[in-house]
C-alpha cells in the first residue's frame, strides 16, 4: 500500500462527505425552520454512519448540532 496515496485519497474523500454534509444540514435546518418545525434554538443530535466496502464495520460519528447561543443544551 502507498501511504500517500491512501492518505489523500481518504482526505479527498473526507473532504467531499464534509462540504456535502454541511449543505445538506444548513439546507435542512432552514427549511425546517421556515416550515415552523424548527424554532431556531434548539440543540440537534446528530449521527453519521460511514460504510467503506471492505472494512468489517462501519464508522458511526456522533454529536450535537447547536443552532443558537440560546439553545436548549
Amino acid at each position: 500500500m502507498d501511504e500517500e496515496v491512501f492518505n489523500l485519497s481518504v482526505r479527498k474523500f473526507l473532504k467531499k462527505l464534509g462540504v456535502t454534509a454541511q449543505r445538506e444540514i444548513e439546507l435542512g435546518v432552514r427549511d425546517q425552520i421556515e416550515k415552523g418545525r424548527l424554532a431556531g434554538a434548539e440543540t440537534l443530535d446528530a449521527r453519521a454512519t460511514v460504510s467503506v466496502n471492505g472494512l468489517e464495520h462501519d464508522i458511526l460519528v456522533t454529536g450535537k448540532i447547536v443552532l443558537s447561543d440560546g439553545g436548549d443544551r
